[in-house]
């Protein structure tokens, strides 16, 4: 099984739209807890609608985000707290449920997991690929 990851910091809705049609990506997975932001077009709602206008599927689960101490540590840079705090989330029903989810989506068509940070290394995504799907072949759409 395939699964790109995809953060929107630091690009525009055209470059990252380009970047999932390119590579085939039939569905957005959002992993965000709070699937709001500052940047245009990138909360739930619109973004929802611009990967419709594109024929791309959108699903956010909540469970599978990052609580507020882990965005603050990734924000701080502290990635062995952010670590943990993760781990602890993943161990929660509605997280393994939703993991459970999210494989069987990526299984079903190409998906993308989308959350804010750029650089995959430093966001919960990697972590949560390890954690739920570690023998999935991940692609980083913007590394």
């Amino acid at each position: 099984m395939k699964i790109f990851t995809i953060g929107y910091e630091a690009t525009t809705m055209g470059e990252f739209i380009a970047a999932l049609t390119s590579a085939g990506v039939q569905r957005v997975i959002d992993v965000r807890a709070l699937p709001l932001s500052r940047r245009p077009g990138f909360s739930k709602t619109p973004l929802r609608g611009a990967l419709a206008e594109v024929g791309i599927d959108y699903v956010h689960l909540r469970a599978l985000g990052t609580p507020p101490a882990g965005r603050e540590a990734a924000r701080k840079g502290r990635q062995a707290e952010l670590e943990e705090i993760y781990a602890g989330q993943l161990e929660l029903p509605e997280a393994i449920a939703q993991g459970a989810e999210m494989v069987a989506l990526a299984a079903g068509a190409p998906s993308a997991l989308l959350c804010f940070e750029r650089a995959p290394g430093g966001c919960h995504r990697s972590l949560l690929i390890k954690a739920v799907a570690p023998e999935a072949e991940v692609i980083n759409l913007f590394p």
